[in-house]
């Protein structure tokens, strides 16, 4: 069925509930403010509208404390343009322009709700400065105003979420690490049986990767949900850490079961089938506990030993197979954590982002230009809605440079917002100037809001929904005096498409950073991740590379999704990058605290070289000083006797496992980027 036809015809009960819920919160702001007479009530609307995207109840007073602060601070913003400059529009729309292009670039390198916060202190600055233009004398009042109309759009937003059929962000926190473990233990039992499905890989993969970012980033809402909000926060932070640990972990062990499987005892390969099968089972078991026991039946035979003894390479299997069960029983406990924190104790720190400034830099400088073109019009002609038009372009400019297509995007608001036009001509004015009172105003705008909230609720169909929703609210205007004449709504019409055709030629000629250097950016900031491993705290040093990890390796994967089948291998170097690291995290936690000075040399340069190799096998050549530079560690762990000599081979083994991982990778990396004829003839027969 069509998508549309979906969410009209047989939408779901919470797309209904969703629907109800935000009309009822603009349409309280609306009352309120008309009965406080504010003089633009449509902000109210417009703020409860935004508010109450993401329903949930933490979500939404973190959002709406996000979106005060940026708007006072864009207040503070606004005033202080127009003291230094309320006689010269040039110099004042000029410091404008750099306060919109630095709030766009604050909101790229943010997350979420704080992202939103900086868009918000651009478009209030925005706002005060061209409003306060033709009237300097006000400009305090108008920022109050401005600030008051939001703040009321944000409790009407609050009330309405907490009160009507309320959604706690733990419950979709629970659903979110529910979709996480799942595709992980999913992709355990992929990886452990060997698997040569890179399709079927990488869908698991990016099945994780995908809810666990968004968890990472939600769960700071569960703060505003009572004592417990905490305790579920920490336990978001641990089942993140420890699912991209069982990535890493698992990467290594595929590699080893596929090129040293031969090799193994038929007790362990009999372990590694039994671990894969179960946790498959687990994700498909209901309930926690049940999970836990199918894993936990393994534990003891995982722990005892084989009676004789074994080589290095059957010691790392049985290693990596214990330690693959040991993060899949604390993302369980992580897991139940969030649901119910009083029952785990979990302590876990919040993570770091990945942040590309080249792609904020970007955003920035579309922004100022897609602003202080519309600036220059609405100077040159004297247009009394070139405000709305440059409100349309802010707002776009910066709303939509986060998105992974944001021309495309764009494009989709704009036909939303002309889909608008004849809605709002048809509700807002020759209906509405029918109409007398509150009761009958209320009624007139409930359908197409009503109409446009119930698309929203689908995902595929939010772009054009919401759009349908703020334009009509924008081009009706609702408000004590509203202005009815028909080349008044057809100004405002045309400054709403204008404003949005501006966004959409600017994501076009500035089209931001593209794949490939976005591929090489993404390399290059692994690789300056690898190189910082050795100088910060191992706990410092952990959270900066992990949260930087669960973006890169999620974004090379989408990067992956693009290329034929047969090319693919960017998410498989993400994994490669990712296991590196944690072999360097490991070593670190061995060797830091041995009292020799050539050991620490030894170790700086095999960590440097593991870096370059990796850089190396982005690009197809295999590494050269991996062997030699481990070699020298494991010759300077002998020289001085520092740790055992089981301790010594699993080093030795584990660098000779780091060497065959990126000669590995540097073969899929030549292979894919190599011409299909040159590929297909040089294909081993």
């Amino acid at each position: 069925m069509s998508p549309w036809l979906q969410a009209y015809l047989t939408p779901s009960g919470e797309a209904v509930r969703f629907a109800i819920k935000a009309t009822l919160a603009m349409l309280l702001a609306l009352y309120v403010a008309l009965w406080c007479d504010l003089e633009r009530p449509y902000w109210a609307l417009i703020s409860a509208a935004f508010l109450q995207i993401r329903p949930m109840s933490g979500m939404v007073i973190e959002k709406g404390l996000s979106q005060l602060t940026g708007t006072l601070v864009g207040c503070g913003a606004g005033v202080a343009i127009m003291a230094l400059f309320a006689q010269a529009p040039v110099p004042a729309l000029a410091s404008l322009t750099l306060w919109i292009m630095l709030c766009t670039y604050g909101s790229s390198l943010l997350r979420n709700n704080a992202s939103y916060g900086c868009i918000m202190g651009g478009v209030t600055a925005m706002l005060i400065v061209v409003i306060g233009a033709s009237q300097p004398d006000a400009i305090f009042a108008v920022a109050v105003a401005r600030l008051s109309e939001l703040a009321l759009g944000a409790a009407s937003a609050t009330l309405v979420s907490a009160l009507l059929w309320p959604i706690r962000v733990r419950d979709h926190l629970a659903g979110l690490a529910d979709q996480v473990v799942n595709a992980a233990f999913r992709h355990a039992g992929k990886r452990l049986s060997d698997s040569d499905d890179l399709g079927a890989l990488q869908a698991s993969l990016t099945g994780s990767l995908g809810p666990l970012t968004q968890l990472e980033t939600d769960s700071q809402a569960a703060r505003y949900e009572g004592p417990e909000g905490p305790g579920r926060i920490r336990a978001s932070h641990v089942l993140t850490r420890r699912t991209l640990r069982l990535l890493a972990t698992l990467h290594a062990l595929q590699q080893l079961l596929h090129h040293a499987g031969d090799h193994l005892a038929p007790a362990t390969r009999r372990l590694a089938d039994d671990l894969a099968r179960e946790l498959c089972d687990a994700a498909a078991a209901t309930g926690i506990p049940q999970a836990r026991r199918r894993l936990q039946a393994l534990r003891q035979r995982a722990l005892d030993g084989p009676d004789t003894e074994v080589t290095p390479l059957e010691h790392r299997v049985r290693l990596g197979l214990r330690e693959t069960l040991g993060h899949a029983l604390v993302m369980l406990d992580a897991r139940e954590a969030i649901t119910h924190p009083g029952r785990k104790r979990l302590r876990g720190a919040a993570l770091a982002w990945h942040r590309d400034h080249l792609a904020a830099g970007l955003n920035a400088l579309r922004a100022g230009g897609v602003f202080l073109s519309l600036a220059a019009f609405w100077l040159a002609t004297g247009w009394t809605n070139g405000q709305v038009a440059m409100l349309m372009g802010t707002l776009g400019s910066a709303f939509f440079a986060s998105r992974d297509d944001p021309a495309a995007v764009s494009l989709m608001f704009a036909k939303g917002m002309l889909a608008a036009i004849p809605s709002a001509l048809l509700f807002g004015h020759v209906l509405l100037a029918q109409a007398s009172g509150f009761p009958m105003l209320a009624m007139l705008l409930l359908p197409p809001l009503f109409l446009g909230l119930l698309g929203a609720a689908s995902p595929r169909l939010m772009g054009y929904c919401l759009a349908f929703t703020i334009g009509n609210i924008l081009l009706t205007m609702p408000g004590n005096g509203m202005d009815f004449s028909l080349d008044g709504f057809l100004d405002r019409a045309i400054a709403v498409m204008i404003g949005l055709g501006a966004v959409v030629a600017g994501f076009r000629l500035i089209p931001g950073v593209g794949p490939r250097l976005h591929k090489r950016r993404l390399v290059a900031a692994i690789v300056r991740d690898l190189r910082a491993l050795p100088a910060a705290p191992v706990s410092e040093a952990e959270t900066r590379f992990i949260g930087g990890m669960a973006d890169r390796l999620l974004q090379l994967a989408r990067h992956d999704d693009l290329l034929p089948e047969d090319r693919r291998h960017l998410f498989s170097l993400g994994l490669t990058g990712l296991d590196i690291g944690y072999a360097c995290l490991q070593l670190r936690r061995r060797l830091d605290d041995l009292p020799a000075a050539g050991l620490s040399r030894s170790r700086q340069a095999f960590f440097a070289a593991l870096a370059n190799a990796f850089a190396d096998s982005a690009r197809g050549r295999p590494p050269r000083e991996v062997r030699r530079s481990g070699a020298a560690l494991v010759a300077a762990l002998d020289d001085r006797q520092a740790l055992t000599a089981r301790h010594r081979a699993m080093i030795a083994g584990l660098v000779e496992r780091l060497d065959l991982a990126l000669r590995l990778q540097a073969e899929r990396a030549r292979t894919a980027q190599s011409p299909p004829a040159a590929a297909a003839s040089s294909a081993p027969t």
